[in-house]
This record gives C-alpha cells, sequence and structure tokens, in this order.
C-alpha cells in the first residue's frame, strides 16, 4: 500500500527564500499537497500560497521552533508528513523517493535523506570537517542496510551528535502518532526528537541527496551558537546519552563543529 505523502512549509516572518521553496514543491513529480502553517503572517502570505496551491494554515502557539514544528506536523491529515524549511530547496525526485522508501519499509518512524548545502546566494558551498564526519556516522550506522533497527546502529548515528538533516526528515505519523517536539528547547529539540523515536522505532536513510540546505548568517543555528544555548543543549543531550566524562569529552569535541557554521 502507498502511502499518502504532504508537505508542510513550517514559515516564520518573511524570508525572502520563501517562493524559491515553494516552486521547488511545486516541481515535484508526482506533486504533493502543500501546506504552509505559521504562527506570523505576513501581508501577501495568502496569494503567495495561492500562486503555488498551497493552503495557508495559521496557529496562534507562538512558543518557539518546536510549537511551530508541532504545529506544522498536526497541519496534514498524511500519514507521511515532511516539516519543509522555508529556506530550503528540495529536488524534483524528493516526494516520490520517500513515498517509494516508506512503502517498503512500513515501519520506519521517519526518514532522512542527504543534501548539499548552498550559500544564501544559491552558491554551492564545499564541504566542511563537520560534515564528512556527519557522513561517517551515518554511514557506519547504515552499512549494509538502509533500515536503522539495532541499539548498536542507533547509538553510532546519533551517540556522537546530530548526523541527521531535519529538512530531509519525513515522518510517518502511522507509527508514531502522538509524536510531539520539545518545546523548551531552542536547537536540539530535533536531536532529542530522533533519540525519542528511534528507542521505540527503526529510522530509514535514504541515500540521495535529495535537497539544498540554505546557510546563511541570520539561521537560527548561527543565534544558538552565538548567545551560547547550543553549548548548553549539546551537554544536556550528551549528559542523557552517557556517563558525566564521556559527555564532557564528547562535548569538548563537537565544539569544533561551532565554527563551520560561520564560514
Amino acid at each position: 500500500m502507498v502511502p499518502r505523502h504532504a508537505f508542510v512549509v513550517a514559515a516564520y516572518g518573511h524570508s525572502p527564500h520563501l517562493e524559491d521553496c515553494l516552486r521547488s514543491l511545486d516541481a515535484q513529480t508526482p506533486r504533493s499537497p502543500v501546506i504552509i502553517s505559521t504562527s506570523t503572517p505576513f501581508a501577501g502570505l495568502d496569494q503567495l500560497a495561492g500562486r503555488h496551491g498551497a493552503r495557508l494554515q495559521v496557529h496562534a502557539d507562538r512558543g518557539g521552533i518546536g510549537a511551530d514544528w508541532n504545529a506544522a506536523l498536526t497541519a496534514a491529515s498524511s500519514t507521511l508528513v515532511t516539516i519543509v524549511h522555508q529556506d530550503d530547496v528540495y529536488l524534483p525526485g524528493f516526494a516520490a523517493t520517500v513515498v517509494t522508501a516508506h512503502a517498503q519499509h512500513p515501519d520506519a518512524a521517519l526518514s532522512f535523506c542527504g543534501a548539499r548545502e548552498i550559500f544564501a546566494d544559491g552558491r554551492p558551498r564545499c564541504g566542511r570537517l563537520n560534515q564528512w564526519v556527519k557522513a561517517a556516522l551515518v554511514g557506519a550506522a547504515s552499512l549494509g542496510s538502509d533500515r536503522i533497527g539495532g541499539s548498536l546502529r542507533k547509538r553510532v548515528l546519533l551517540g556522537f551528535g546530530n548526523p541527521i538533516l531535519c529538512a530531509g526528515v519525513t515522518f510517518n505519523r502511522g507509527v508514531a502518532p502522538d509524536f510531539r517536539f520539545r518545546c523548551d528547547l531552542r536547537t536540539n529539540m530535533d536531536w532529542l526528537a530522533w533519540i525519542e523515536l528511534a528507542r521505540q522505532h527503526p529510522l530509514l536513510r535514504i541515500r540521495e541527496e535529495l535537497l539544498l540546505r540554505r546557510v546563511h548568517a541570520a539561521s537560527e543555528t548561527q543565534h544558538c551558537i552565538q548567545d551560547g544555548s547550543r553549548e548548553r543543549e549539546d551537554r544536556l543531550v550528551f549528559e542523557q546519552l552517557w556517563p558525566r566524562p564521556v559527555a564532557q569529552a564528547l562535548l569538548g569535541l563537537y565544539r569544533f563543529s561551532y565554527p563551520a557554521y560561520s564560514r
């Protein structure tokens, strides 16, 4: 049975890249329904949604990124939901590939794909050390099978950092219908979400690079690094996964990845 799929754009503020993102969703073959979910609508957003055949849904919960993602997750009635990041570009085969993958592995709570990074102006961004490390973790965890079901594979995938790009994740709400993101965090609610779902369900790697991730100075990741919340939340996760001395050592290594986001 082929599961139904929808894109839900978690829009915040007035991103100059939103229309590029919507165009990329228009280009999907076959096309999945598109919903724009936001707590901060701006003048003209409804017309923009109409031009691209998207349904606009405004919610009142301004509780941060976690609340926005929860609203996006529940905005669609489909089994499969991709929470779209408004600055990114989704390649034309994204929807078809994830639907096929979940049809083959219906017990996976989520799938995640690879991505290429671009600058704000669309120029390609060359790979950095942290990207290579993430690729190595994903490769080791999925060695021999794209279905990541064993506890060791999950520990390799998620125990040393967060190598899963949230923008490339598709959730299977048929497997975990009650899942919600934490709303008390600013940057690691996604990493903790993968850990929570992986405790009870397999995860699914999609090997293709199916989106372009836009990296720019105004991103929330940049802000969290600058104000120290990234380090605080990284410590929180590592100390949940490892004894304190190991967690401290891993955090020390993980700090080396922070400057990569600013170059």
